[in-house]
């Protein structure tokens, strides 16, 4: 019955995107061939709870947000522009999305609330434009037919979602061998087209248990005044309208146990491709699948920089040479000491009193 409604859910939403997902004219894209999103080594500072505070000294990539159909400048998000911020300890990856705008919440209506998604390039030949860009139709998408077309996702639309809580990937929806998330619709998906996209999985060639979504994830507003944690019946959580800026924060495994080619796997040193994507009401009307803004119109690089070990090794070498001259120096004084006590007593004269023979007769 869960598998059911999990599949249901996912043919309303495929549907509502295909509909809506028509250009304008021919795709046109003048990208920033100078962009990039640096992920450096920083273990142990993040805490995943939606708060931006500890990535105050994170450096972030800023971007304008373009409609992804028709990313003209003079269609822009105009509440202002979205800073992109990551990094990785080693074992996970995390990021940071921050974007301005005012408060709006609906609950349980998911496209009258903000949402955001993550895509990643997994196979060589997938294009940014059209999630993967394979050719084929709904009725002929296969893992064999867009075989170096998939494109790995994370969407995350907050209408059931408590800010500061934690959703994602959990024992209840892993179980059933997808990349779902039925409490707060943060879902891990991969696609070879905007016509071909399914939860982790799932798909035409049918369901694979061994799939799960490995994504965790917290959003948070900088309007919100209570920091000790929400619960449900604290909803809307702040009035509706309240300026401020929307924190969106997620972490995921650098490599995951995929065999389906359907999550990405993020290699030290080595670049990988994302985008980027924000859905907004815009004067409180629900936004539609396509509606979408996006942070660039082509893959934008994120350099995943290897952990460096020389300021570790510096102190470590520096620490340990002070320490063993201090400890050769105390040596040295000691022996020294010794030396001259030894010399003392053999070569010091011993004062022996005279004792005339006759006082012994």
């Amino acid at each position: 019955m869960l598998q059911l409604l999990v599949v249901a859910w996912l043919l309303i939403f495929t549907a509502e995107t295909v509909v809506s997902h028509q250009e304008s004219g021919e795709w046109s894209c003048e990208s920033d061939s100078e962009i990039q999103i640096i992920a450096d080594f920083r273990p142990g500072i993040i805490t995943l709870d939606g708060h931006n505070d500890d990535w105050k000294d994170i450096d972030g990539s800023e971007f304008p947000l373009r409609p992804a159909l028709d990313p003209d400048a003079d269609h822009e998000y105009d509440a202002g522009k979205m800073t992109v911020k990551a990094l990785h300890d080693g074992r996970d990856i995390y990021f940071m999305l921050e974007i301005d705008g005012n408060y709006a919440y609906d609950k349980g209506e998911n496209n009258k609330c903000p949402s955001v998604a993550l895509m990643f390039q997994i196979g060589d030949q997938a294009t940014y434009h059209n999630m993967g860009g394979c050719k084929e139709g709904t009725d002929s998408c296969t893992s064999k037919a867009c075989r170096g077309f998939e494109v790995d996702i994370m969407h995350f639309s907050i209408g059931n979602a408590i800010p500061g809580r934690l959703y994602g990937g959990n024992p209840i929806d892993n179980r059933e061998g997808n990349g779902g998330d039925r409490f707060g619709h943060l879902v891990d998906i991969y696609a070879w087209n905007p016509h071909c996209r399914y939860l982790d999985g799932l798909g035409p060639s049918g369901n694979d248990s061994s799939a799960q979504n490995d994504w965790h994830g917290a959003w948070w507003h900088s309007s919100f005044t209570t920091l000790s944690g929400y619960v449900e019946e604290d909803s809307p959580y702040t009035p509706d309208g309240k300026k401020g800026t929307y924190y969106f924060e997620f972490s995921r495994p650098l490599r995951t146990m995929d065999r389906l080619q359907q999550d990405v796997q993020f290699k030290l040193g080595s670049p990988a491709k994302m985008s980027v994507a924000f859905w907004y009401p815009m004067d409180s009307k629900p936004w539609h699948g396509s509606g979408h803004y996006t942070i660039n119109c082509d893959w934008t690089p994120l350099d995943i920089s290897p952990g460096s070990s020389s300021g570790l090794t510096a102190s470590t070498v520096k620490g340990s040479s002070d320490g063993t001259s201090i400890t050769a120096i105390l040596l040295s004084m000691i022996s020294l000491v010794f030396s001259g006590f030894i010399a003392y007593r053999l070569f010091s004269p011993r004062d022996v009193p005279f004792t005339p023979m006759e006082n012994n007769l």
